[in-house]
């Protein structure tokens, strides 16, 4: 009696033994999914993704939404330090500068996406019109070659003095800067998609060149192009703000974050650092959440390097 009381409390401890190293293992499973799915780089992409449209959505629907006598001049409040009434402090003339740095930012994604997508199309343009001859691949790829050799700002100053700047005006001259790195991996697609075996046999069924680069060629690139112009956007914001800061983009009526930038200067020395902060760091915020949804979307459609577009 006594032996089997010991073997039945003996196997009462095995089996107690074995559920506890069982549950420790389905731990260390589940764990380790988890993490797995953690690390899965689609997932994150698509987590970073969405928090990116988000963000972004956020900010330029409350700068178009907001009053326009949200930034009117208030003499009483001038020079005040960020408070909860005033989350980014006022300026000289008493304007809050939390309205006015979500204005400049609504503004500036407005810009960009004129840019990108005025770049975006010039690319898709000129790398369809290269695969259509050698001669014209010739030609492009000196114009190409030619537009890479002047640096970005230099030929955005003269650009958007030529157009006499403003909106239309600074998003034109970011436009005509911004395409040839898109466009040179546009030509390099089609170069590429020239030589499979399907657009050898439209050749040979009688399809034209132009048939050949629309029908075929194009809903290839469609991806490429979608990243490659979300990968513009903020580039062309922080160009757009470089050339207004300089005094040769909007006008000094129109609430944007280069002519904040440039105003609070003025004011720097005299300890009001908030004027310069807060906008700088949205403006960062803003073009650090387009460049992570280039790269989600990047990761997502497996297209190029994000570094060959810029």
């Amino acid at each position: 009696m006594k032996q089997t009381l010991e073997r039945s409390s003996e196997q009462t401890a095995e089996t107690a033994e074995a559920q506890k190293v069982k549950t420790a293992n389905q731990e260390v499973r589940y764990m380790a999914a988890s993490n797995q799915r953690f690390r899965n780089p689609r997932q994150r992409a698509v987590i970073w993704g969405s928090l990116a449209v988000i963000w972004i959505a956020i900010v330029w629907l409350t700068g178009r939404l907001l009053p326009a006598g949200s930034t009117l001049t208030s003499l009483m409040d001038r020079n005040l330090a960020p408070t909860w009434a005033h989350p980014f402090g006022t300026d000289w003339l008493g304007r809050d500068m939390f309205m006015r740095t979500l204005k400049g930012l609504a503004t500036s994604i407005q810009v960009g996406l004129l840019a990108a997508c005025g770049g975006g199309l010039i690319a898709m343009l000129l790398g369809l019109a290269a695969a259509s001859s050698k001669a014209a691949d010739r030609v492009i790829s000196w114009i190409i070659d030619l537009f890479l050799s002047v640096p970005h700002l230099v030929s955005l100053v003269m650009l958007a003095f030529v157009f006499g700047g403003g909106l239309a005006g600074v998003a034109a001259a970011i436009a005509l800067t911004h395409w040839p790195n898109l466009a040179r991996i546009v030509r390099a697609e089609m170069i590429q998609l020239k030589s499979a075996e399907y657009i050898q046999i439209s050749h040979r069924l009688g399809q034209s060149r132009l048939q050949i680069a629309v029908q075929h060629m194009l809903p290839h690139l469609v991806p490429q192009l979608f990243v490659g112009v979300l990968l513009i956007f903020p580039h062309a914001i922080l160009h757009e703000a470089a050339i207004t800061f300089l005094g040769l983009g909007l006008s000094p009526q129109q609430p944007e974050i280069g002519i904040i930038l440039s105003e609070s200067m003025r004011y720097l020395s005299a300890g009001m650092w908030w004027l310069a902060f807060f906008p700088g760091l949205a403006l960062l915020l803003v073009v650090r959440a387009f460049d992570v949804l280039g790269n989600s979307l990047k990761t997502l459609t497996g297209t190029g390097s994000s570094r060959e577009v810029r």
